[in-house]
């Protein structure tokens, strides 16, 4: 059975068949739509249930989940466990009141899945209990009671699953489920079930956790066992690539906007750990291997790269990015962790980062976090050019800039006062105190220090609260800007007020112009240094505004720079730029040009990215690199695949998401979807099978293929 590949190459065979077929029935939506025949449990039937506190509630949400939800056991399977609800694919708690959905999930946060394999269930278990001791008599207690209750519920799903496999007589499933995930793992396979089956239990939940560093936690077991002899490479391949299989169980086909596979189950691979010390590894190669071969999407997966990266890494990591479907992204290290360290981490911790589900940057297992982001071209065109009523007239580009600065600074003011008013932080003694929020122990179990601190994940309970504010539309916002400073106030092309008047009017009657502005300056994404001067400066003063606002609430605010796709829904409130572009169009995402703007190839976005110092924005900034199929065939191709690799990292790049697509082939899955179920793309910050997009998403993806680029 073939595995579709966005430039139609042919995909490697190393895994055996039953493997392959798994896979296929997977991808094929076959477990998706089983899911979704169950959407939830109901709660009608529990007396008193209106009387129960939300915590209360909660945990007689979760008990119910785990004694109802379905035990499913695919054919074939070697890793046991499913979220078997229909609304957790949806982001909800799975558990209906009244035929209401009676929670959210919580997703953006990468949980402690290193602390499962090397502590345990019981050993989280211990800390409930002395959390509970600890507590006793204090507003706290009854987060500590929950932690007890959801651990108990816990019991019970996994014992549902043990019953099961005996039942089926699957004694290698069954023996190695028994142990794990309450003790710490002792082999290889224990270890990636015992990940997979917390795994599932949270999004069972209705959470979307991130995975993390899957290969340095799972490396200790492999070396071990393959340097004793009891476990082979090829067999870890088929477990490992089992753990992928089952994370396409929410797959369920159709037409689902943004894509059915947006889940945020990131992995994050390679790179060094919190000694400094190199952790690429046998499992790292495992992991390709098995992106390579079955062109899974759902686990988005981000290399760690730095200026000492091994050659055959980077090889590797080329072979396997020229497939296409964008699943793999490389994180630039060195900048990554400097500016963490910038941020107040310890380096040892800054050392550990993984993602937040999208890809920004955080410690995991110890991190609350949540972006805001805003369209800052909306912002620049309606609050300081008023919409161009003709209000405003500045007589200099930096009377201009500095206007656009307090407009910026009034916006953050806005989301500070806001986390204030609605989580009324305030600090007692040297601690922050928030009120009561959600209810979301599950969660919270698997993210140090709630259970310490008796409080939730969304009540102060992690190492670090992060609020992260993020420019949207960064080109567009750097183009407009640039463009208004070379036509009015170096080449006088017209008056401030005559091209306020001319961009009211849509650019009608001004084509001459507007050509003018579109073909006559080199914008943001061609390493044109006056333009890049414009977005360096704006970053760096966006990234001090939010620095100054640390110390002033119980979180940290550190700024960053994405869409997320969000370009397709704020394209019709944006009025025309003054970059030549007309009203309502689709720009930019992320911190990538406009499209059709970038006209010196690949290496030139690079260098203009990295010009800014991205270290001043400590969860991210992404760079989205669209690359031509025939830029990347034969060897020179993946040479000079590695080069750009190699030269993001030493410019100072941050994190970038290079993604090779035929757009003939994508056009051929617009009018065929059946025949390209499996295809992929990414999209922004996530992977989508390409079927599953809606017609506005594909068509936006299509464009920015179309415009790939060479080197």
């Amino acid at each position: 059975m073939e595995f579709a590949s966005v430039n139609g190459y042919k995909r490697p065979v190393r895994l055996c068949e039953e493997t392959r077929r798994f896979a296929h029935e997977s991808l094929s939506h076959r477990y998706g739509l089983m899911t979704r025949e169950t959407p939830a449990v109901i709660l009608d039937g529990i007396e008193g249930f209106d009387e129960m506190t939300p915590v209360q509630k909660y945990d007689a949400a979760i008990r119910k989940i785990c004694e109802d939800s379905p035990v499913r056991v695919c054919r074939g399977e070697l890793v046991s466990g499913s979220a078997t609800l229909g609304l957790a694919i949806v982001h909800q708690l799975p558990a209906t009141y009244g035929g209401t959905p009676v929670f959210p999930g919580i997703s953006h946060l990468t949980a402690d899945f290193a602390g499962v394999i090397t502590e345990g269930i019981d050993g989280i278990r211990a800390r409930a209990e002395a959390a509970l001791i600890k507590f006793r008599g204090t507003d706290r207690e009854e987060f500590a009671q929950s932690c007890i209750n959801c651990l108990d519920s816990f019991d019970i799903w996994h014992q549902r699953y043990l019953d099961e496999l005996l039942r089926l007589g699957l004694t290698d499933n069954y023996n190695n489920l028994c142990r794990v995930p309450h003790k710490p793992a002792a082999s290889f396979y224990e270890a990636v079930q015992s990940i997979w089956f917390t795994f599932a239990f949270l999004r069972l939940c209705g959470n979307w956790p991130g995975i993390g560093r899957l290969d340095k936690m799972l490396y200790p077991f492999y070396r071990k066992e393959t340097e004793s002899g009891a476990l082979t490479p090829e067999k870890a391949r088929e477990i490992l690539a089992h753990f992928f299989i089952k994370g396409c169980e929410w797959i369920c086909g159709g037409d689902y906007g943004s894509g059915d596979a947006q889940h945020y189950q990131n992995l994050v691979i390679s790179g060094t750990d919190e000694n400094g010390t190199d952790v690429t590894n046998d499992v790292t190669y495992l992991i390709l291997d098995i992106i390579e071969e079955l062109g899974i999407s759902d686990f988005p997966t981000t290399v760690r790269l730095n200026r000492d990266s091994d050659e055959k890494l980077l090889r590797r990591v080329a072979e396997v990015i020229r497939y296409g479907g964008g699943i793999l992204a490389v994180y630039g290290e060195e900048t990554v962790i400097s500016g963490m360290i910038k941020a107040g981490y310890p380096i040892s911790e800054a050392r550990k980062f993984a993602n937040d589900g999208c890809w920004e940057v955080q410690v995991p297992g110890k991190t609350y976090f949540i972006y805001c982001p805003y369209d800052f071209l909306q912002l620049l065109q309606k609050n300081t050019l008023k919409s161009y009523d003709g209000s405003v007239c500045f007589d200099s580009f930096d009377e201009l800039y500095d206007a656009y600065l307090s407009d910026i600074k009034a916006l953050l003011d806005r989301l500070l006062d806001g986390i204030l008013r609605d989580n009324m932080a305030e600090c007692r003694n040297g601690e922050w105190i928030w009120q009561k929020n959600t209810p979301c122990t599950a969660i919270s179990l698997f993210e140090r220090d709630c259970i310490g601190k008796g409080c939730s994940y969304l009540e102060g309970g992690p190492v670090y609260n992060v609020i992260s504010p993020h420019i949207g539309g960064l080109a567009d916002t750097v183009n407009s800007l640039y463009a208004m400073k070379k036509m009015v106030f170096d080449d006088k092309k017209v008056t401030f007020r005559e091209l306020t008047e001319i961009l009211a009017d849509n650019w009608e009657n001004s084509e001459a112009l507007r050509q003018w502005a579109l073909n006559r300056y080199e914008y943001y994404g061609n390493d044109n240094d006056e333009a890049d001067l414009i977005c360096r400066r704006l970053l760096s003063d966006f990234a001090d505004m939010c620095f100054d606002m640390n110390g002033k609430s119980g979180y940290s605010f550190f700024g960053g720079v994405s869409t997320f796709g969000r370009q397709l829904e704020w394209s019709p409130h944006r009025l025309a730029c003054a970059s030549g572009r007309k009203r309502g169009e689709v720009l930019a995402a992320n911190a990538s040009p406009t499209p059709g703007t970038d006209r010196n190839g690949a290496t030139a976005m690079i260098r203009s990215y990295c010009k800014n110092d991205l270290s001043k924005l400590p969860v991210g900034a992404a760079l989205d690199i669209k690359l031509l199929p025939s830029c990347t065939r034969g060897e020179e191709g993946l040479e000079a695949l590695v080069s750009l690799l190699r030269g993001f990292v030493s410019l100072g790049g941050f994190f970038m998401q290079p993604d090779v697509a035929d757009a003939e082939i994508l056009r051929r899955a617009q009018e065929r979807p059946e025949d390209y179920q499996n295809l992929s793309v990414r999209v922004s910050g996530w992977n989508a099978r390409f079927v599953t997009l809606n017609r506005e998403w594909q068509d936006m993806v299509i464009k920015q293929n179309e415009c790939g680029c060479g080197y």
